[in-house]
């Protein structure tokens, strides 16, 4: 047995989505790569797990209201880490609160202070998420820029599943391979800090936010990962048992110029918008 599928089911709630919309179909088609990427029959089983997680897990507005399309790019961006896994599910997950912008630390909205995109609940937030929703939506806005905070979010999920967010996965430490993966993050990081790759800076942060911001590189762009940081494309290849260099991932999305409208609606210019937050 994985050990993705060692822990208990969640518990169904009241059906909200009984069956995949076309239009949901129509989106991802034309805005995720990784679903673009699957046969047939792996669509299907993406498309039941998606609605397998929005029927157990609980989304809430907070000062935004909760559209289908925002709840599709929840469960998509839920989906494809663990794609590979049948049965798993984020049994350290209830609810996901979703915000209309950044907030700080003290959850205030559009802070002028701080700007964070997403968060993992502890203590009172333990089994919640927290995501801006201008930075769900501005992930698959652009699938090329190897930047997606919703991915980012559920791999810390993924990490935290032995009680700690600390970049080692439960399965490395099984199969005792934490060791030189410890020592290639550190190294990956400190190639970070000197400018020399092409990791997000954020990368840099600590192990945990290293994990998360590769991960979102991973999946957007395993081709290019693969070429730039073949030994970590090992690693990440390993930890969640998908070979995405050899899927066909079209990247049809351009990057996202300064001057160009913000993809994330608010017709303001990028440079203005969702640019200065990520």
């Amino acid at each position: 047995m994985s050990w993705f599928t060692r822990f208990f089911s969640k518990k169904e709630t009241p059906v909200k989505f009984s069956k995949f919309a076309q239009e949901w179909r129509d989106i991802l088609n034309e805005r995720v790569s990784f679903y673009r990427s699957l046969v047939p029959e792996e669509k299907v089983r993406f498309e039941n797990a998606v609605l397998r997680f929005l029927n157990t897990t609980k989304i809430t507005g907070i000062k935004t209201t909760v559209e289908d399309e925002d709840c599709l790019f929840i469960g998509t961006s839920a989906i494809i880490p663990i794609f590979a896994f049948h049965d798993w599910e984020y049994h350290n997950l209830d609810e996901v609160l979703l915000y209309p912008a950044h907030f700080d630390y003290n959850h205030n909205i559009a802070s002028k202070d701080t700007a964070i995109l997403g968060m993992v609940g502890y203590g009172y937030m333990e089994g919640k998420m927290v995501i801006s929703k201008k930075a769900l939506r501005f992930g698959f806005n652009n699938d090329s820029d190897k930047k997606n905070t919703a991915i980012h979010e559920f791999v810390h999920l993924i990490d935290k599943m032995d009680g700690a967010v600390d970049g080692i996965m439960v399965y490395l430490k099984e199969k005792a391979y934490v060791l030189p993966w410890l020592n290639l993050i550190d190294e990956k990081i400190q190639e970070i800090q000197l400018s020399q790759n092409d990791i997000g800076k954020y990368g840099a942060t600590n192990r945990a936010e290293f994990l998360a911001v590769a991960s979102e590189y991973f999946f957007e762009r395993p081709r290019l990962f693969k070429k730039n940081h073949p030994e970590l494309y090992k690693y990440m290849e390993l930890m969640f048992k998908q070979k995405l260099a050899d899927r066909r991932l079209v990247e049809k999305a351009k990057p996202t110029r300064h001057f160009d409208p913000c993809p994330c609606g608010s017709g303001k210019k990028f440079r203005d918008c969702c640019m200065r937050e990520n």
